[in-house]
């Protein structure tokens, strides 16, 4: 399709792992040494996230003052 000839040849990586397991330190690192060996920009996403009604969804997730929606681990 015209406009998504940029997909062509891309890589997705994902990177798993616990809280305070370093990803973010890890993808950081990560994008800043695949520009500078390539010169290649790259997309970092997370979940949920990515767009501002994501970002809000996580936000309210994250938040340790919503304690009503652990309701099930009581």
């Amino acid at each position: 399709m015209k406009g998504e000839s940029w997909v062509r040849g891309g890589l997705f990586i994902t990177i798993e792992g616990g809280d305070g397991a370093g990803k973010t330190t890890l993808i950081t690192r990560l994008t800043e040494r695949i520009y500078k060996e390539t010169k290649k920009r790259t997309i970092r996403t997370r979940e949920p996230g990515g767009s501002p009604i994501a970002e809000a969804i996580r936000g309210v997730i994250l938040d340790t003052k919503n304690t009503k929606m652990d309701w099930l681990f009581r």
